[in-house]
């Protein structure tokens, strides 16, 4: 395939995927995911599991 015609054909497929606009669900996107929808992605799901340093040391003294 020459140039131009080789141009040509990416120019076509350039303003096909320009026009094309899927329905998207973002919805189910956003469960796929994983992204919490509500406030608990700001608590420390860890923080029970071990005690604080500053917890250690009161206890000590």
């Amino acid at each position: 395939m020459g140039r131009g015609r080789q141009k040509a054909k990416h120019t076509k497929i350039a303003r096909e995927l320009k026009s094309y606009s899927p329905d998207v669900n973002f919805s189910a996107l956003e469960s796929e995911l994983g992204h919490p929808s509500s406030d608990d992605q700001y608590v420390d799901k860890w923080a029970d599991m071990y005690a604080d340093e500053d917890e250690d040391e009161l206890e000590k003294a």
